[in-house]
């Protein structure tokens, strides 16, 4: 590819709607633009990086046994109904009617569709186990569509369905996938953690993320050196250390607390830590106002207490509901009197007379103490790990990771097959719903996680498997016959060799070419100077290297052969 013919509009500035790293670089090096919030177009560069993407996860998936195939983005309602799904799936979903005012989809997974199609043509164990999948666009009406390709309302999503005959069979299915992700993001040189997650919307009983490490990723791991415990902060198992609670219980006594509302205010407003505080939050749970307590330092971890509750809708409840209820507002809510059902975090139930507010504003509770003051419905772990936790298989201290979920496997069991009554007959003649697992990779997704993990103050480095060229050659004076006569050479060499090449082939300065050359990340620069010339020698730099090497004319295609292959 020559550079004077190459669709790649640059930009010097960082456009102002950007806010992290993946998001800057992709516009900047022309590699996405914007249609409309939440939506974008994939540029000629984008579109190789992709391409390459998609490659190895159809080898790795192929390898694995799985079968490729395409379904449809528009769905019907009928099917998601079958599942339960059409009204639980909320606002992200987004709908359409047909000129006949039919209801329909556009499909934010495929669970219910490939559910639907498997049980239309399979009937008998002996099809069974089967691996479909497909590489498509999905589509999510993101309340906030931020961080460029991170959440977006329309991405590429490698989707696969496993269809068994046991939970044994499952376990087979789901440890396929589980190496064969591996495989993927080992191909694609990504600095990678594997841990234990929420199943979320999904369901089903267990799934692991495939998380790419980097500081600015919007999800949090926990993890423990010293065994394989990883986890992401939603799913990570809180041990509760023992604490002495030898302490007498003190008299409940209210004191005024004017004007302070966060826990930080009232710690050092009555001079208590704020690890003897406790904060009680109010959540509606599929219609039902409840409260949660837990100790005031912490945060409350929405994906444990919804998992917990069982509940089909979970979000705070509003200021006025709340102060009908509790007679008070916000920062200055207690469990204590509550006439609603009251859930406490186990770290709580092992706390001596802490503080809580008295459910009438300004105005706190001290030497307050569960069971005697105040009965929960139940005790159960909610609030988020942190750093310093207890590792709850090994016990030594956990540390804590940022990263970009780019990958997601589950158990799904039977959640659907028995909502769209999908069977099979078994060797008895006996029939059985299916036993599912899924299994998703964001394709585009792994395009910006890559980004974030590989970068300079310059531009994008990209891993040498999926760049979108493996070499730039940069001709330093394109007017000079010699010059150009050489680059000509060395990009014909490197095309018949089978070497992804660009040739910069414009009449810029040497500067431009260069900061072009960094900002868009190809992995291989040969420059071709004048001096150099004049001994048969060219310039060789490693986009990740900041000294360049001089090599002889002869020895470039070896040179940048070893350089890919390392």
């Amino acid at each position: 590819m020559r550079y004077s013919e190459l669709f790649c509009p640059t930009l010097r500035e960082i456009p102002s709607e950007a806010e992290i790293i993946s998001h800057q670089l992709l516009l900047r090096a022309g590699f996405i633009r914007k249609a409309t919030a939440g939506v974008y177009t994939y540029m000629p560069l984008a579109n190789r990086v992709l391409r390459k993407i998609m490659n190895i996860i159809r080898e790795e998936m192929d390898r694995a046994g799985a079968q490729e195939l395409l379904m449809p983005i528009v769905q019907p309602r009928e099917i998601w109904e079958e599942s339960g799904r059409w009204a639980v799936y909320g606002d992200e979903m987004f709908r359409l009617k047909d000129r006949h005012n039919r209801e329909f989809a556009l499909g934010p997974t495929h669970e219910e569709l490939i559910t639907s199609l498997v049980n239309a043509d399979v009937h008998s164990y002996r099809d069974l186990p089967l691996m479909l999948y497909q590489i498509q666009n999905k589509y999510r009406d993101e309340i906030r569509p931020r961080f460029g390709l991170m959440r977006g309302r329309e991405f590429i999503m490698k989707d696969l369905y496993s269809f068994d005959a046991d939970y044994e069979g499952l376990d087979i299915s789901y440890n396929k996938m589980y190496e064969a992700y591996r495989r993927v993001f080992e191909r694609l040189n990504l600095k990678y953690r594997v841990v234990e997650a929420d199943s979320g919307a999904i369901g089903g009983n267990e799934s692991h993320e495939f998380v790419v490490l980097a500081d600015t990723g919007e999800s949090e791991i926990v993890y423990c050196d010293n065994c394989d415990y990883a986890a992401n902060v939603e799913k990570a198992a809180c041990v509760v250390e023992k604490q002495d609670i030898s302490e007498p219980m003190r008299d409940i006594e209210k004191v005024a607390t004017p004007g302070q509302k966060t826990i930080e205010e009232v710690s050092a407003f009555l001079g208590i830590s704020k690890d003897k505080h406790v904060k009680t939050l109010m959540y509606e749970a599929d219609g039902e106002i409840i409260a949660v307590v837990i100790r005031g330092d912490r945060e409350l971890n929405e994906a444990k207490l919804k998992n917990f509750l069982n509940c089909a809708q979970l979000f705070m409840a509003e200021e006025n509901k709340v102060r009908k209820l509790c007679g008070a507002t916000f920062g200055s809510l207690g469990p204590v009197g509550l006439e609603c059902k009251v859930y406490v975090d186990l770290e709580v139930a092992n706390m001596r007379n802490f503080v809580c507010g008295a459910n009438e504003d300004d105005f706190h509770l001290v030497n307050v103490n569960l069971g005697r003051d105040f009965v929960p419905e139940a005790v159960a772990d909610l609030r988020n790990a942190v750093k310093g936790d207890k590792c709850p298989i090994c016990g030594n201290s956990l540390d804590v990771l940022r990263g970009i979920e780019v990958g997601h496997i589950f158990k799904l069991g039977t959640k659907y097959s028995e909502a769209m009554n999908a069977t099979f007959l078994d060797q008895n003649g006996k029939e059985k719903p299916f036993i599912m697992g899924c299994y998703g990779i964001g394709v585009s997704r792994t395009m910006a996680a890559a980004v974030e993990q590989n970068h300079d103050e310059d531009g994008i480095i990209w891993p040498i498997p999926i760049a979108p060229y493996h070499v730039i050659i940069v001709p330093v004076n394109m007017k000079n016959d010699k010059l150009r006569t050489a680059a000509e050479d060395i990009y014909n060499t490197l095309i018949e060799a089978g070497i992804e090449t660009i040739l910069d082939d414009r009449d810029e300065r040497a500067g431009v070419k260069f900061k072009d050359a960094d900002l868009i990340g190809i992995p291989v620069r040969i420059t071709i100077g004048p001096k150099s010339l004049q001994e048969n020698r060219v310039e060789i730099k490693k986009r990740w290297e900041k000294e360049s090497e001089l090599v002889e004319l002869t020895g470039v295609l070896e040179k940048v052969r070893e350089i890919l292959k390392g």
